[in-house]
């Protein structure tokens, strides 16, 4: 398999206070990771180009571009808090123009065939983001942005969102509602943040709440019985993953027990829905994952599926 990596440095520049969990050092800690592996030099390396606002006015309102654009501080070390958990810095919104630039030119790529698939290692994450305003450490949403360009600019006629974030990706559900070219499957821990409702499941909609402490049997037994029968019904043209690591049992974020084994074989999964009806095409994201050592580990297990190096 042919996987690149996007990233880049303005994604570490992005900086909400050193109490933050949302970090710089994330980045730093896959990049370790992959390298402790010895699988850094088998993935090809790309530079995220800053997204062009047009694209991002697929899924956030003009509002909502502004909000971030307008309120980023002009001088080094200023923060701008946007809500309780999401602020600004004077590197920002470089950094979130970064991050959805990432997933565009990752699906770009993708769908071009010159390569097979894409991690997106990039910050601020975004599937909290809402269509009209960011929340949730999310500025922009970069696979609601992502998938988006794909229907509209590619042609393509449906897409599955797959997330795995210990969180409800609530910015992603409402972006695309009523869309009925996109399936978005997902488990999440509840109630937790961000305290939605559970939403009706549908032939578009396998959003699942599990309780705290659910491990990987349970998270395994769901994706079997639920998610995997929707994908083969709504044969995705295209797979995009919001590929959070915060439900690892090492992360105090949040409340569940996946482990690394769990996340490879998500992916396997994934893989397989991909390769037989979407020509192997996935762009992965980085969402959430805040302890660094079950960060970088969780990622590398999940790289390594996508570039079949296991």
């Amino acid at each position: 398999m042919s996987t690149a990596i996007y990233s880049h440095p303005d994604c570490r520049r992005h900086d909400m206070g050193e109490w933050h969990p949302e970090s710089p050092a994330r980045l730093q800690a896959i990049e370790d990771q992959l390298i402790l592996a010895r699988i850094d030099g088998l993935l090809e390396r790309r530079d995220a180009p800053l997204a062009e606002i047009p694209a991002i006015g697929r899924n956030h309102t003009p509002e909502a571009i502004a909000l971030v654009r307008d309120n980023t501080p002009t001088v080094e070390g200023d923060i701008y808090p946007l809500d309780g958990d999401t602020s600004l810095c004077a590197f920002s919104y470089q950094a979130a123009l970064r991050a959805a630039g990432a997933a565009l030119a990752a699906t770009d790529a993708v769908i071009a065939g010159s390569i097979d698939n894409a991690f997106c290692a990039v910050r601020p994450p975004g599937h909290h983001a809402l269509p009209t305003e960011p929340m949730g450490f999310c500025l922009f949403n970069n696979v609601a942005i992502a998938a988006r360009h794909a229907l509209d600019s590619h042609g393509l006629e449906r897409v599955a969102i797959i997330d795995f974030d210990v969180h409800h990706g609530n910015g992603t559900a409402a972006s695309f509602r009523d869309d009925p070219r996109v399936l978005m499957a997902s488990f999440y821990q509840h109630p937790f943040y961000p305290y939605t409702e559970p939403e009706p499941r549908s032939a578009t909609s396998v959003n699942i709440p599990v309780p705290a402490r659910s491990g990987g049997d349970v998270v395994r037994q769901l994706i079997t019985e639920h998610w995997l029968p929707a994908l083969h019904d709504f044969k995705p043209d295209m797979i995009f993953i919001s590929a959070g690591f915060d439900a690892h049992r090492e992360d105090d974020v949040g409340g569940m027990g996946l482990v690394e084994a769990d996340y490879a074989w998500i992916t396997r999964q994934i893989m397989t829905v991909a390769r037989l009806y979407a020509r192997g095409r996935i762009v992965s994201c980085l969402e959430g994952g805040y302890n660094l050592s079950a960060l970088g580990r969780s990622v590398v297990a999940h790289v390594k599926v996508l570039a079949d190096l296991e």
